[in-house]
């Protein structure tokens, strides 16, 4: 259980890492409510990737399988960016699949051997 949670860890901080820069990146190629945007996608993708953390952690005591609720936050988010003239669907939409670039460094990062012997 120790391994899986410093997984979850490397996870939330390769995830946060990512948002900081991609953040930072945008709000200077474009401009800052771009960036914002952004910025909430990617504090939505966060929030997905704890629950789907929790809901894998009690997988196998608690539950048989994975639920689907977590899926209503990003779909409730979509539907508010699209009501909401302020939000633009696409920053957004990207910002929420920073977890899933965050997932693709660390990976690399663990499969790659840092020490070349």
């Amino acid at each position: 259980m120790q391994e899986y949670h410093n997984l979850q860890k490397g996870l939330l901080i390769a995830t946060l890492a990512c948002t900081g820069i991609i953040f930072i990146s945008v709000w200077i190629s474009y401009n800052l409510n771009i960036a914002l945007n952004y910025l909430i996608g990617a504090c939505t993708g966060v929030v997905y990737l704890r629950m789907l953390a929790k809901d894998v952690e009690q997988l196998g005591t608690e539950k048989q399988r994975l639920s689907k609720t977590r899926f209503a936050l990003f779909i409730g988010l979509i539907i508010v960016a699209t009501q909401w003239r302020q939000l633009q669907i696409v920053p957004i939409f990207l910002g929420f699949l920073t977890y899933k670039a965050a997932l693709i460094i660390y990976m690399m990062g663990t499969v790659m051997p840092s020490d070349p012997k």
